[in-house]
């Protein structure tokens, strides 16, 4: 024990007696560390008797020795994924906190008919339908001590703005997850036989399932009966369907099984023309808003919102666009005059106070812009 009290009375010296933060270290500091280190190290390999290291812990120096010798590290936030709903989504604004309606019109352009010499033109009407939402407040509060900032020696709390800021970005996600799946998968009321918009049977994802969601989704017609062009498709899967979705973009040719010319069965080889058409967009949330069923295998066409009429509309607050973070003003004015300082805390109970405020809504729209297969087989 006298050998590891005359390092601490030593490495005490050499810091000019302050906290081992703000220490002004002598030139001999960092050898007398390493000495204290190495004898710490040989008490927990057994090279040197137990005893020495038991008392030295109840001595008031080693705090200051434990700040510096053991391994302290503030590892990084778990990396957040990238926000893929803006890739299919309409992104709205809105004036205020009441409802708002879409409206839509459709009728009158289909072929014209032919009008016989001294007979009336045709009648037609136009019909319409209207979707409506409102925004809603989110937000969250994190309320801590000043003494809690002041032991934070590792700076863990100087990200609570950009946490509260990855909170925010992942709610706009999980929300618009929400609009378009169900615990079961697709939405049951959007994704239905009635909207034509079911990937036939099922399937799991594969090159051929995808080529019957192109043609399910090709086939839409509008109520004069036209056809409607896609240009532009988003393929959205979640994490579990990434590779496979992967390997069927960036194939360098699609292979399949064609007959004809009275050859029973024949093997055409293209360029995977997919990679060009086809855009990937991954959405962690699918599994867990589809938490009952379909989860890992639910898989959606959406037809790019500039088409005109997208299947899913996201809006956002006019002025508050992005998520805001504030902490709290303390109700405090020191006793020489003038503002005081956040992290000083409040008046009565020293306690310090972020909050992050975000105002979004939505709601699904053209049913005939989207389609989907719970990758069952059913």
């Amino acid at each position: 024990m006298a050998e590891f009290l005359e390092l601490i009375e030593n490495i005490k010296q050499e810091s000019d007696g302050f906290g081992v933060r703000n220490a002004k270290k002598g030139s001999n500091y960092p050898q007398r560390l390493a000495e204290a280190a190495k004898l710490i190290s040989d008490v927990y390999s057994g090279r040197k008797p137990a005893y020495r290291f038991t008392e030295a812990m109840t001595t008031d120096d080693f705090p200051f020795l434990f700040g510096d010798v053991l391994d302290r590290q503030l590892l990084a936030n778990y990396m957040e994924y990238p926000s893929t709903f803006r890739n299919f989504c309409k992104i709205g604004t809105v004036n205020d906190f009441r409802t708002v309606r879409r409206l839509t019109t459709s009728g009158s352009e289909g072929s014209l008919s032919v009008v016989n010499e001294q007979a009336e033109y045709p009648e037609t009407g136009i019909g319409e339908a209207r979707y409506s939402y409102a925004v809603k407040k989110y937000g969250r509060r994190i309320p801590f001590s000043w003494e809690t900032m002041i032991n934070d020696d590792l700076d863990a709390l100087k990200d609570m703005p950009a946490r509260l800021g990855r909170a925010a970005r992942r709610t706009e996600q999980k929300f618009a997850t929400d609009l378009y799946c169900g615990t079961a998968g697709p939405d049951g009321t959007f994704y239905a036989s009635g909207n034509s918009n079911i990937v036939t049977s099922n399937p799991a994802l594969s090159t051929s399932a995808l080529q019957t969601a192109m043609t399910v989704l090709a086939a839409q017609t509008d109520s004069d009966s036209e056809p409607i062009f896609i240009d532009a498709i988003h393929l959205v899967v979640p994490p579990a369907l990434e590779i496979t979705a992967l390997n069927i973009m960036n194939a360098l040719e699609i292979r399949l099984q064609t007959s004809g010319g009275g050859i029973s069965a024949q093997q055409l080889d293209a360029v995977n023309w997919m990679k060009n058409r086809v855009k990937l967009s991954v959405d962690p949330y699918i599994p867990i808003i589809a938490s009952s069923s379909n989860g890992s295998t639910s898989w959606f066409l959406f037809a790019d919102p500039g088409n005109g009429r997208p299947a899913i509309e996201v809006g956002f607050l006019r002025g508050h666009t992005t998520p805001e973070i504030f902490i709290k003003s303390p109700n405090a004015q020191a006793v020489g005059g003038g503002a005081v300082n956040p992290m000083s805390g409040d008046f009565d109970t020293d306690s310090i106070q972020y909050k992050v405020r975000h105002v979004l809504g939505g709601t699904l729209l053209d049913p005939k812009m989207s389609v989907a297969s719970n990758g069952s087989g059913s």
